[in-house]
């Protein structure tokens, strides 16, 4: 299940076993500039951010706590990590993409292992 995306906006819909279903919204970052660029510098996020592809994260030069979602390739969650400001990430053998979201968020919505996740274009 191959996915390219072109950076934009987009919709996060976690299917969640606790919290029903959850609309989000999203920032695609596919291209190499914007997944460099990522989180860098923000105070908040609105929503959450899609890195794709990738498989690990820093927060080197972040202001903010941030909460990570690793997915695979049929954009299951394979592992949520919260990570502090000035931190490197290990890379996920099976990941695919990353969600960044502002620390504390995903488990609200429902994110976390084994769960799926759909991103809606537009």
């Amino acid at each position: 299940m191959s996915r390219r995306w072109r950076d934009g906006r987009g919709t996060l819909v976690v299917h969640g076993e606790r919290v029903g279903v959850v609309s989000v919204p999203l920032e695609i970052a596919a291209s190499y500039r914007a997944r460099t660029k990522g989180l860098l510098g923000r105070n908040s996020v609105e929503g959450a951010i899609l890195l794709s592809p990738a498989s690990g994260v820093h927060t080197f030069r972040m202001r903010i706590p941030i909460d990570v979602a690793y997915l695979d390739r049929r954009l299951t969650v394979i592992a949520v990590r919260t990570m502090k400001p000035g931190r490197l990430g290990l890379p996920r053998f099976r990941s695919r993409h990353v969600l960044e979201a502002e620390a504390g968020v995903m488990a609200g919505w429902g994110v976390q292992a084994g769960v799926r996740v759909e991103v809606v274009v537009g």
